[in-house]
Formats: C-alpha cells, sequence, structure tokens
C-alpha cells in the first residue's frame, strides 16, 4: 500500500483520544454516585440494581459491536457511540429514580461499550499499519481517562456543582472532541472478498483459542474490579487505616497500571506477548497475595501497586491477539474476535465484586481476595495453551491451502 496512511502520525493521536475519551465518560460519572443516590432518594440495595444497568449495557452491546464495525468501519462506530454517549451523560442528572438511572445507566453503558470495541478494533489496524506494539500504549491513554474523569468530578463536587451541571461539561468536550478527532481514526478497507472457511471465518466461540484469550481477560478484569471495589475496605477494615487513606490503595494500582503500560512497546519488542502475560501474571499475582498477608500497611500499599504492574499488560495483549486470530488474508478482519474478548471481559467486571463479596461474607476478606490472586495466576497456563492452540490452528489452515492448491487444475495456455 503507498501512500501516506491517516493512522500515523494523526491516526494514533485519535486513536488515543479516543481511549481518553472513553476513560473520562467512564470516570466522570462513578464518582458521583453519592450525589446521585441521595437525588434519587435510593438505599443501598436500590442504588446497587440500578448500577447494574452499566454493566449489563456494555456487555450487550458489545456482543454486537463487532459486527457493528465491521459493517459500518470502526470509525463510523466510534463516533456515533462516543457523540452518543457523551449525549446521554447529562440525563443521569435528571434521574429522579432508581429504575429511570437504572434505564440511563443501561444505555450509556451500551455506548460506552461499543465505543470501546470499535477504539480497540482502530488500535489493532494502527498496530497492523505502523508495526509498532502500541496497544498498550492506548490502553495507558484509557487510564488516564479514567483518572482525568474522576479528578474532574472531585473538583465538581468539591465545588458543590451539581451532577447535572458537571455533566454537561463533560458532554460538551467529549462530544466536541469525538467529532474533532473522528476523520483521523483508522480503518480497514472494507473490502469485498467471498467468504473464507479457514480459521479467521470461523465463528469466535468455535475457537479454543479465542475462549482461552477470553479467560486472561476474565481473570485480569476480575482482579481489576476486586480491587476497585474492595481494596479500600481491606486496607479500613483489615490494617486500620482511615477511609481517606484507604481510597489512595486504588489510585496507588491504577497509577502503576499506567505507567507500566506506556512503556508497553519497548517491553514486547524485547519479550512478545506471550512472555509478557505470563510474567505479567507471576507479579500480578504475588502482588495481590503479598498485599492480603502483609501486616504493614506499607506493604498493602506496595503490594496493590506491584499488582497494577502485573495487570497492566493484560488487557491491551489480549484485544491485540484477539485481532491478529480474525485477521483475514486481506490484512483486515478481527471484529468480531475483538468483541469476543471485550464481551468476557465486561462479564469479569461485572461478575468479579459480587463474587469477592460472597466469598467473603462465607470465609472473610483477605481469604477472597487471596483467591483473585490465585486466579491471577491462572492467566499465565491459559495463555500458554491459547498459543499452542493458536499454532494448531495455523498449521491446519496452511495444510488447508496447500491441499487446495495441489487439488486446483493448472490450465494450459495453447496457440
Amino acid at each position: 500500500m503507498t501512500g501516506t496512511h491517516p493512522d500515523r502520525g494523526p491516526g494514533i493521536i485519535a486513536v488515543l483520544g479516543a481511549f481518553v475519551l472513553n476513560g473520562a465518560l467512564l470516570g466522570s460519572w462513578a464518582p458521583r454516585v453519592p450525589a446521585l443516590a441521595t437525588q434519587i432518594g435510593a438505599d443501598e440495595g436500590a442504588l446497587g440494581l440500578s448500577l447494574l444497568g452499566a454493566s449489563a449495557g456494555m456487555i450487550a452491546a458489545s456482543i454486537l459491536a463487532g459486527r457493528l464495525c465491521a459493517a459500518f468501519g470502526a470509525r463510523v462506530v466510534m463516533t456515533v457511540s462516543g457523540v452518543a454517549g457523551s449525549a446521554m451523560l447529562p440525563a443521569l442528572g435528571l434521574a429522579r429514580s432508581p429504575t429511570t438511572l437504572g434505564l440511563l445507566l443501561i444505555a450509556l453503558g451500551a455506548m460506552v461499550g461499543v465505543m470501546d470495541v470499535a477504539m480497540n478494533v482502530s488500535g489493532v489496524t494502527a498496530t497492523r499499519r505502523t508495526g509498532r506494539s502500541i496497544m498498550p500504549l492506548f490502553h495507558a491513554a484509557f487510564s488516564f481517562g479514567t483518572l482525568a474523569g474522576s479528578v474532574g468530578a472531585a473538583v465538581a463536587a468539591g465545588q458543590g456543582l451539581a451532577p447535572s451541571r458537571h455533566f454537561v461539561i463533560v458532554a460538551v468536550i467529549c462530544g466536541g472532541v469525538t467529532v474533532g478527532i473522528a476523520r483521523w481514526i483508522p480503518v480497514e478497507e472494507l473490502l469485498r472478498v467471498p467468504p473464507q472457511s479457514g480459521r479467521a471465518g470461523r465463528a469466535p466461540f468455535r475457537r479454543p483459542a479465542l475462549w482461552l484469550l477470553g479467560g486472561v481477560a476474565l481473570c485480569a478484569s476480575v482482579a481489576e474490579g476486586a480491587t476497585a471495589d474492595w481494596s479500600a475496605l481491606f486496607g479500613v477494615r483489615e490494617r486500620g487505616l482511615s477511609e481517606a487513606t484507604g481510597a489512595l490503595i486504588y489510585a496507588c494500582f491504577s497509577i502503576t497500571m499506567m505507567c507500566t503500560r506506556l512503556c508497553g512497546e519497548v517491553i514486547q519488542r524485547r519479550w512478545g506477548a506471550p512472555r509478557m502475560l505470563v510474567g505479567g501474571a507471576a507479579i500480578g499475582g504475588l502482588g495481590l497475595a503479598t498485599a492480603v498477608v502483609a501486616p504493614s500497611p506499607v506493604l498493602v500499599f506496595a503490594g496493590f501497586a506491584v499488582a497494577g504492574v502485573g495487570l497492566a499488560y493484560a488487557s491491551p495483549i489480549v484485544m491485540e491477539l484477539s485481532g491478529a486470530a480474525g485477521r483475514r488474508a486481506d490484512g483486515g478482519g478481527g471484529e468480531r474476535e475483538v468483541a469476543f474478548a471485550t464481551t468476557i471481559a465486561y462479564s469479569g467486571f461485572l461478575l468479579g465484586p459480587p463474587m469477592v463479596g460472597g466469598v467473603a461474607e462465607l470465609t472473610s476478606l483477605p481469604l477472597a481476595l487471596g483467591a483473585v490472586a490465585a486466579l491471577v495466576l491462572l492467566i499465565g497456563p491459559l495463555t500458554l495453551a491459547a498459543g499452542a492452540f493458536r499454532r494448531r490452528e495455523s498449521a491446519a489452515a496452511e495444510e488447508s491451502a496447500a491441499h487446495a492448491a495441489q487439488s486446483t487444475p493448472i490450465r494450459r495456455e495453447t496457440g
């Protein structure tokens, strides 16, 4: 392919911007939950059911997002979902009942989920065209977006700004930036090629390698969700920290994860994706285990910080490998595979925290978080097994192609 690609330079910046915007949308509304709870007059039980709407919307929409990207292109899907999600955000500030809030969160979660898949598809496209392993960098931008959104929410709350006004400001900024960067989002050329019977043409749920990669995403998302929801409570109840200090545990985890992702391209070029996942699993599991068993509050912070380092590459590498597993002979493809992995990851975020709570209720919170540490260690074997199935698929596809070539009749020119 000749000429200048739109994903080089401005294109990469545009994808980085998409990840930042997606993170900012999520990070802006979640910290305002206390104000929203007061606004709708909900108790903890009703509020919890309402908050499930966001995760439910994300999971339901991500299932369809891959097909939308394949049909219309990731640029169109990302732009529409980004603008729609931004427009829906102010509506949260107008909710006056748990039911209304839940329905609005379903809609917002659906748009955020579709945008998540589209931006990951665009990220995979950028890695293909540039030949650079920059998916961790894109996911670092997402972490930065959630951090920026949460800081903005804290400032808004500190200034006594009502959620409705705060969300309008965020919506105008995010919607405007989405439209501004849309033209630079890289997309695959939608070439009209015949359906394939090889590995890239099979449905994702029929491919063991993709289930195993999804398992990696599931383990990582359960650990991230458990850390987000339970680390502060663990620090307060089990190690005697104040609520303000305990809240900093997750911030520490998030910052080390973001900083580690910034180094992802160099590390992946040196060690390769599978080693990054296997090594990260060992580091992440050790970090969580240390945080759970260490009696010192300092070691609790250190353990969760190390866990952030170990888990940093799981999600971006899984998205990259999933996209590669669906690559077609023409160089495109991978939309369904990325959506498949994203759906499983969202399931982990949805199911992980309540599972930890259930285990903690039956045993104790340290044992529940210890079980999460053991789950993180499973990432290593799952990665190795996924690699083995990918090699089998590749060998089978090559054998099938060779057999087809041998059986194709050769035309002889005459005259």
